[in-house]
């Protein structure tokens, strides 16, 4: 570093200081988040691969001197980025449309902290958009913008509007130690007179938003490679060390709390495949098939060989695999629970059973219906009584909901003799019921449909699954 640049990177090192104070001194719960990137000097404004937080020196002092909340509002925009794990996305998604769908995202939650430290020039004009999207989306995480998105382009000045940094390090291959990542050059673009351009110029490679979805699983491809798992799993733990202290000093932060802990709930709660899910209620049993695994084609050979058309051994005609035997499908079927969805979770249920071969010849499922009360129990043993049902469904009930008939009727089913290998239940709801007080003798899941009002909490005994509407 050149004689020359010590004095603007003290300067820079004080700002940070400064920043990094104030984050903390008004949302504690950032505490473990703050302090994790290391500002590093770089002819870039801002941008973050995770590790380090980029930045020009000269931009910093004009952004400081231009609006000195701006550069807290920065460093506040880039932080959300890492903690809702925005730079963690798949090769195929369209670029443009995920960077503005982040920067809503995170914007949107610091406007609705109302806090002054970090209010700027731009906040009524991003204000007025994010309540217009919010009567869109609900909660405004950027998962759900960019599906919204794909179906509803953005406006043209959106883009500009949201900007606070450069994402192209999400897209670009980790760095090694020795070497220094590839930040575009924006030095000469911050001189305009509203002291928010100097932001990163749009995306420019002529993308238009596709069907790709974003993918935020741990160790997902980045368009320009892999981002290391260690890193990832880092911020995925700070993210619930957010969530923690949210959950547990939700009160004293008031406002604060609200937005960011749904986005966070959402965010990292537990994501289960359905098709796995259902397997957790096969059972071991025997069905007419050729067990590939105990024959044995060296004898089977030999023999057609030595004697002719005479195998010294027969491949066997049964084998032992897990397949659905017994379970229970319960419906809610009070007037909050759409009778729409009800046939569409039966019907996807039905879809991965049949697709996947889950059934024995004979099978004991009950699908029983309930509101506050049992509206109605049908017995199926076998695929075609499946269909039929399935075909021939009516919704009864749309009363109250009460949970606890459901499991009355099963411990009687139990008792009489009913079900001889019965693995659990799973109980399709809007979970706004009254719940058994005790553990049932059997596994019980209850499955939502993901909404802004449905982030319910179950009995510890039991099992929450929630479905995106778009999985059914």
């Amino acid at each position: 570093m050149s004689t020359s640049m010590e004095p603007i990177e003290a300067i820079s090192r004080e700002i940070f200081s400064q920043v990094r104070t104030t984050i903390v001194l008004n949302m504690r719960f950032l505490d473990m988040a703050v302090f994790r990137l290391r500002p590093t000097a770089e002819n870039t404004t801002l941008a973050t691969d995770g590790e380090r937080l980029y930045y020009g020196p000269n931009w910093l002092l004009r952004r400081y001197q231009q609006e000195s909340n701006a550069v807290t509002r920065d460093y506040l925009h880039v932080l959300l980025h890492c903690i809702f794990r925005h730079p963690f996305v798949h090769s195929l998604i369209a670029k443009s449309l995920w960077n503005l769908s982040c920067d809503i995202a995170v914007e949107g939650l610091i406007c609705e902290w109302k806090q002054q430290h970090f209010s700027i020039s731009k906040e009524v004009k991003r204000q007025t958009v994010v309540d217009f999207l919010h009567t869109k989306v609900k909660p405004l995480t950027a998962e759900k913008l960019y599906h919204y998105f794909l179906d509803h382009p953005p406006e043209a000045d959106w883009e500009s509007l949201f900007l606070a940094d450069d994402h192209d390090l999400w897209y670009q291959p980790p760095s090694g130690p020795a070497s220094k990542p590839s930040i575009s050059n924006q030095q000469n673009k911050d001189d305009s007179s509203d002291g928010d351009s100097s932001q990163p110029s749009p995306d420019s490679s002529g993308e238009r938003p596709g069907d790709a979805r974003p993918d935020t699983s741990p160790g997902v491809q980045a368009a320009g490679g892999v981002f290391p798992q260690q890193l990832e799993d880092e911020w995925r733990d700070i993210s619930e060390h957010v969530q923690m202290d949210l959950e547990t000093f939700g009160k004293q932060q008031g406002a604060l709390a609200g937005g960011m802990q749904q986005m966070l709930a959402e965010l990292n709660r537990e994501k289960y495949n359905y098709e796995a899910f259902l397997k957790k209620f096969a059972v071991m049993g025997e069905v007419m098939k050729i067990n590939d695994d105990e024959f044995d084609y060296i004898f089977y050979t030999y023999g057609l060989k030595r004697y002719k058309n005479m195998p010294l051994i027969e491949p066997l005609e049964y084998k032992e695999v897990k397949r659905i035997r017994e379970f229970v499908i319960a419906i809610d079927t009070s007037g909050s629970t759409s009778g729409e969805l009800v046939q569409k979770f039966l019907t996807k249920t039905w879809n991965i059973l049949q697709s996947t071969e889950s059934f024995f010849s004979k099978v004991n499922i009950h699908i029983v219906q309930c509101d506050a009360q049992i509206q109605e129990a049908v017995k199926i043993t076998t695929k075609e009584e499946f269909e039929q049902y399935i075909q021939t469904m009516t919704i009864r009930g749309l009363g109250g909901t009460d949970f606890r008939p459901v499991f009355g009727y099963v411990d009687q089913l139990i008792r009489q003799h009913e079900f001889k290998h019965l693995k659990g239940m799973i109980y399709f709801t809007d979970g706004m019921g009254t719940f058994p007080e005790r553990k049932p003798n059997y596994t019980t899941a209850f499955v939502f449909i993901q909404d802004e009002y449905n982030n319910l909490d179950v009995p510890p005994w039991a099992i929450k699954l929630i479905l995106e509407i778009d999985e059914l």
